[in-house]
């Protein structure tokens, strides 16, 4: 996985950023906002220089790409813009390439690197460590979900340190209330409270993941779909951790809300076990949507009941 490549980067990339470390096309910035705001509502890349950076945006408008000139050396840290994160996107679309975000906190225990309000999302090959939330998105219509057309796209990320929970309520390592979510090729792990995925979105894709709850503190589920949803969970490594506040359901569906369809998700191909001194048997899937889910072949540790209704 490219999460290792990105690792071995940021050991070796310089600690500093420069006067002018934003290009957008032959001109540089000061500030990462000068820059965004540069773009305005067209279309454009910014070119980010190696560097820690104590920085944070906000993007109303435009497409816009957000690209470490070298994947791995760029790192935004703790400085959280209208006290949501490092990234706080509503324009009409972004990506984010090669950048890490690291120690989020703030007020309402949400801090993140990425806060995605609006527009389709695409980060690849980035990290997200020890804050609040890694990436945060979606924004529930006046009439609700079902109107959300916003998709993200997470892959080839590691997210690491995340999730932080409170007498009512929880934050996540990823939690997005989007028209649609695909995450692939990534690294979940080490979580410190929360789920490490909670999607409300009627359709996910999850694919190709490593769960490695074997660090993880105080944390609950590695899926949630607390409103049901349509699609496919395959081809991800589970680890279930011994410290955890719920070790009873590895993946659970619609276990708040009856609002997406959920027959046919299709759960197969994946392969789960216990991290030593895990004690509690889990349940892999948990339903409580009474649909006819699709369960093909897991590979499930002894311990480990492959399914139960609710």
């Amino acid at each position: 996985m490219r999460y290792t490549t990105i690792l071995l980067a940021l050991v070796a990339g310089p600690a500093v950023a420069g006067s002018s470390p934003f290009t957008v096309g032959e001109r540089g910035y000061g500030s990462l906002q000068d820059a965004v705001n540069a773009i305005g509502d067209g279309e454009g890349v910014i070119q980010i220089a190696p560097g820690v950076y104590r920085q944070c945006a906000v993007q109303e408008r435009g497409r816009i790409t957000y690209k470490s000139a070298q994947p791995g050396t760029v790192i935004f840290e703790k400085r959280a813009c209208e006290d949501k994160a490092g990234l706080v996107l509503r324009g009409r679309a972004a990506r984010v390439e090669g950048l890490t975000f690291r120690d989020y906190a703030v007020e309402d225990h949400n801090g993140a690197g990425i806060r995605a309000e609006q527009g389709d999302l695409l980060v690849t090959n980035s990290m997200f460590l020890d804050s609040e939330q890694g990436i945060i998105g979606g924004a529930r219509q006046p009439d609700g979900p079902r109107r959300v057309s916003q998709r993200i796209t997470i892959q080839d990320s590691t997210f690491s340190g995340l999730g932080h929970c409170r007498p009512d309520n929880c934050s996540h390592s990823i939690y997005l209330w989007t028209g649609a979510a695909t995450i692939t090729r990534s690294r979940l792990e080490n979580g410190r409270g929360g789920h490490y995925i909670k999607l409300r979105t009627p359709t996910v894709s999850i694919t190709d993941n490593s769960f490695d709850d074997t660090g993880g503190t105080s944390t609950s589920r590695m899926i949630d779909l607390p409103e049901g949803a349509a699609g496919v969970i395959a081809g991800n490594t589970f680890v279930q951790g011994a410290h955890k506040d719920n070790a009873w359901e590895m993946i659970a569906v619609r276990a708040e809300f009856e609002t997406y369809p959920s027959a046919g998700l299709r759960i197969e191909n994946n392969v789960a076990s216990l991290a030593p001194g895990q004690r509690i048997k889990p349940s892999f899937v948990v339903d409580w949507s009474k649909e006819q889910l699709t369960l093909g072949t897991n590979k499930l540790a002894d311990g480990i009941t492959p399914f139960a209704s609710k």
